[in-house]
């Protein structure tokens, strides 16, 4: 421009010791300040899913060594006696013993087709199960002795809503009365045992952990069903899904017994037909996330019940009396790989190998959804069949 130069037209001289530019140091220094002021601001207030760290965490040691500390959020007497008790719970130790019982606790509208493979499977093991039926919507009628009197009461159970956790825990509260019930497992009147018993008892009792089903779905099926009425006590990081079909250890049985923090959270806000048009299941998302915020390393994260989800309904694949063949279940047996798929646009596929005290074994024991018609071709399969 006219009466201006710029620094092409200025002769470069060299500038004296005692006498800086005052232009660029002035506008290096207000830089500067404004990206500590950033960095400030983002310490004390972060983004809700991540620490004050977040940022440039290489810059985090010297921040932490100036800045005061951002304050712990004070626990409400609940959430305090909650912490307590599950960490006493946790610390228990129940030995194995030669009297030690799995309690097959059964979760049905009403009678059970499959009660006469199971008494095949039960026979010759007395003393090291126990049997508890809940059927929510008439007494069932048994074929098997085995199965007699061993109702216990039951309430109307209601697909989606809270009362499916409430009867999970009714089952577990009747099983925990007999002390040498050591593992507990959760069956639907379409599940079918894919092992003879010796092998589903030591599979079971000789591990650690419990089988119960646990991933993260950051989509519309998943997180997107998560409601920040929950908070503080539940935050969107630690929100789990998984599969209602569990196998947990009788530490992990009193744990859920015992919790009535979370539970009220869930019985609040996990609902059909919520907010904003959404769904939520409490049976769902209830004991994944239960288990991953008080204990994470003794679950599984996969359930020993077999469930195919592959044709992509809101129902997983019904198995009739024609589908029944040695290949299918012979196939479903030797599955050592569990699975998980996100609900959201990108349908993430988690694969991991199913690691039983380390080694790599079958994931599965049982199996459903199999239609009432199927339990003849069962019966004749399982009679000739070596494992069974």
């Amino acid at each position: 421009m006219k009466g201006h130069k710029g620094w092409l037209d200025i002769p470069i001289m060299a500038a004296p010791r005692g006498k800086p530019s005052s232009k660029r140091p002035l506008w290096i220094l207000v830089l500067i300040s404004l990206v500590c002021l950033s960095l400030i601001v983002v310490y004390l207030h972060p983004p809700q899913q991540y620490s004050s760290c977040y940022l440039l965490s290489k810059v985090c040691d010297h921040l932490d060594y100036w800045l005061p500390p951002v304050p712990a959020r004070v626990l409400t007497d609940e959430e305090i006696i909650s912490k307590a008790v599950i960490g006493d719970i946790l610390s228990m130790q129940f030995p194995h013993k030669k009297s030690s019982k799995i309690a097959f606790m059964f979760l049905t509208a009403g009678s059970l087709p499959f009660e006469k493979l199971w008494e095949k499977f039960f026979l010759g093991n007395d003393g090291r199960f126990s049997i508890y039926i809940h059927s929510s919507r008439e007494k069932p009628i048994h074929v098997s002795p085995l199965f007699i009197g061993r109702d216990i009461r039951s309430e109307k159970v209601s697909w989606g809503q809270i009362s499916m956790v409430d009867a999970e825990k009714r089952l577990l509260a009747n099983a925990l009365q007999d002390a040498n019930n050591q593992y507990f497992v959760l069956l639907s009147d379409s599940c079918v045992p894919l092992h003879n018993f010796d092998y589903v008892y030591d599979y079971l009792m000789e591990t650690n952990i419990s089988f119960v089903d646990c991933f993260e779905d950051p989509g519309p099926l998943g997180a997107g069903r998560y409601s920040e009425n929950m908070l503080p006590v539940i935050e969107k990081k630690d929100w789990r899904k998984g599969s209602q079909w569990f196998s947990i250890k009788r530490q992990h049985a009193i744990l859920l017994l015992s919790d009535s923090l979370y539970y009220t959270k869930f019985k609040l806000f996990c609902k059909p037909a919520m907010e904003g048009n959404r769904n939520c299941y409490s049976d769902e998302h209830y004991l994944p996330t239960l288990f991953n915020m008080a204990d994470p390393t003794g679950i599984a994260n996969w359930s020993v019940t077999h469930v195919d989800w592959s044709e992509g309904k809101w129902h997983p694949k019904l198995y009739r009396a024609e589908d029944i063949t040695f290949e299918l279940l012979k196939k479903i047996k030797s599955i050592d790989e569990n699975f998980h798929v996100t609900s959201d646009a990108k349908k993430v596929i988690m694969q991991k190998p199913c690691l039983w005290n380390g080694t790599r074994r079958p994931c599965y024991l049982f199996a459903r959804k199999f239609y009432p018609e199927a339990i003849e071709n069962l019966m004749n399969i399982f009679s000739n069949y070596s494992d069974f």
